[in-house]
């Protein structure tokens, strides 16, 4: 399969190897550095500049509804067998429904066996937590989550910032663009060029990433370092430590499974886990994975499906805050769980978490109507403990999602036979084979070069 990438020597389009400062991440590094120095030195200025992460997210997100909507469509379509898109459905929601219990139940077990909460006897704020609450009681279950698939309007579904929408919408295009014939593959044409220009707009927009991890990093030192890094530094603690050992072990294995290395994939991705964890929103790097696994070997049908998917129903990272965060309030607040009672609520999670966006603030929501589900047995106000923290570890949540979003890509598409191993193992080798900013302006001008494996 030929791969949309750079010059044969891998370098470029120029064929000179870039410099460490001329690459994306230096300076996304550069910025994560400074934004804690002044969140330390200037802390209240510091508070006030969350504006320029949040003007970064907004910016990408603007073009990502567009991007997925023509990317799932295309890709669909261009498969010419809906049995054979089915089947690819199946297959990644069948993984990753088995990823998220998975996640669910390794944070289960830590916070059971640290009980970061153990003895502190807190009796929790309810003014804390209604912000949380109130937007978990606008959830209406598993009900809610169905009837919130389907958006109000074809337009709705691109306005309103529902991810999973989009996807629906696209898909149902995706079906009857299939059965149009002739007509369809113009229509299939014409919106490949629309995805162009969407992937060019990205080029631009991502010049600000160093900008936006600046003000996040900036904001979240600044406004929570202090009194957070003390008192509930022992869950941030174990919740990072939870999320490295799913990544290098669950994954790690996952991922020898399918022929490759869990390291060498995070080294692949490393531009965008660092404007991930300058911005804690895994949706600023959207794009750019759906562009970086089509260039390390997995075809454009299944990127296009997979990722966008995972988004909403493969978040182990949130799904691991979800079952620690709802232990910890339980212990931190002296009630009382029954194994059967855990279980129970690793279930209702295991539904609660699809769904839930990529976004800083998602997994709070998320972990509050879990809460509520379960009435007063697990006091939902308890959510006032980690509100501070919940900045920190959203970080880790989106880091984590990321990375199990771009091995599931490559799983899927390896049991559907539809990934090159030969080249993914090329570029997982030596990553500058992929130059990103090259391959969106290839998307752009459509005259892809192929690299030889």
């Amino acid at each position: 399969m030929a791969v949309t990438s750079t010059t044969g020597n891998g370098t470029g389009s120029s064929g000179q190897r870039k410099r460490f400062f001329q690459h994306l991440y230096f300076w996304v590094l550069v910025s994560i550095v400074l934004g804690v120095l002044v969140g330390i030195v200037f802390p209240e200025q510091a508070a006030e500049m969350k504006w320029l992460a949040d003007l970064f997210v907004k910016l990408v997100k603007m073009v990502i509804a567009p991007t997925i909507f023509c990317t799932v469509v295309v890709g669909i379509a261009g498969l010419g067998n809906l049995a054979k898109a089915g089947g690819l459905a199946l297959r990644t929601i069948g993984y990753f429904t088995l990823t998220t219990l998975t996640a669910l139940a390794i944070g289960l077990v830590v916070v059971n066996v640290l009980r970061p909460g153990e003895g502190l006897g807190i009796t929790p704020d309810a003014k804390v937590a209604a912000g949380a609450i109130e937007k978990a009681h606008e959830s209406e279950g598993v009900t809610g989550f169905l009837l919130g698939l389907v958006p109000k309007s074809f337009v709705g579904a691109f306005t309103d910032g529902q991810l999973i929408q989009v996807l629906v919408v696209a898909i149902l295009v995706a079906i009857a663009v299939s059965g149009l014939g002739e007509r369809g593959r113009r229509v299939v044409g014409a919106l490949d060029t629309v995805a162009g220009v969407m992937f060019g707009v990205i080029k631009v927009v991502m010049y600000a990433a160093p900008i936006g991890a600046f003000g996040g990093m900036a904001f979240t030192i600044g406004k929570y370092g202090g009194e957070v890094l003390g008192s509930l530094a022992y869950l941030m603690g174990a919740f990072y430590l939870t999320c490295v050992v799913f990544v290098v072990v669950v994954l790690g294995v996952v991922s020898r499974l399918a022929g490759f290395s869990v390291l060498r994939f995070v080294r692949f991705i490393r531009d965008e886990l660092l404007i991930v964890l300058g911005t804690s929103s895994s949706e600023s790097v959207l794009p750019r994975m759906l562009v970086k696994l089509e260039a390390a070997g997995a075809r454009k049908s299944v990127v296009g499906l997979t990722i966008p998917t995972g988004y909403s129903f493969n978040l182990d990272g949130t799904c691991i805050y979800l079952t620690m965060g709802a232990i910890f309030i339980a212990q931190a607040t002296g009630t009382h769980l029954s194994i059967w009672t855990q279980l129970g609520l690793l279930l209702v999670m295991l539904l609660s978490s699809k769904g839930a966006a990529g976004v800083t603030g998602a997994g709070l929501v998320t972990l509050a109507a879990s809460l509520q589900a379960f009435g007063d047995t697990i006091p939902a106000v308890g959510i006032a403990l980690i509100v501070g923290i919940d900045r920190f570890m959203s970080e880790a949540r989106a880091l984590t999602n990321l990375v199990g979003n771009g091995i599931a890509t490559l799983v899927v598409a390896r049991w559907q036979g539809e990934l090159d191993t030969t080249r993914l193992r090329a570029v997982l080798d030596n990553p500058a084979l992929v130059d990103v900013d090259a391959l969106m302006r290839a998307e752009r001008e459509k005259r892809p070069e192929t690299v030889p494996a």
